[in-house]
């Protein structure tokens, strides 16, 4: 295995422990209230990585406009990659869809 497969593999085994806490919570309240509470985690810890990667105030403030241009991108492009795999959640294929008893019905 090359250093990037390895840095890659770690990449999504460390993700997959947030998803997995994520989970663990979403049994106990709203998977949208989870959900929120990750994306302020990530706006912290973000603000956290850019602040510790400056040396000083001038520096930190001089980052922040492309941190946030950067986290943006980031997040936009891997939300599509991800709401194109759920697409297969809505298979006519599958006998029964995975997650359906996450997909909210209608009460007509």
């Amino acid at each position: 295995m090359n250093d990037k497969q390895q840095q890659d593999k770690e990449f999504f085994k460390t993700a997959d422990t947030f998803i997995d806490l994520a989970n663990d919570h979403s049994n106990k309240q709203d998977s949208a209230a989870v959900g929120s509470s990750l994306l302020y985690a990530t706006a912290r810890f973000s603000s956290f990585v850019v602040a510790s990667h400056a040396k000083d105030l001038e520096s930190f403030e001089s980052e922040i406009d492309h941190a946030i241009e950067f986290f943006n991108k980031e997040f936009e492009r891997m939300l599509k990659e991800n709401l194109e795999e759920y697409k297969g959640v809505f298979s006519k294929e599958q006998e029964q869809p995975k997650y359906q008893h996450l997909i909210k019905k209608s009460t007509e």
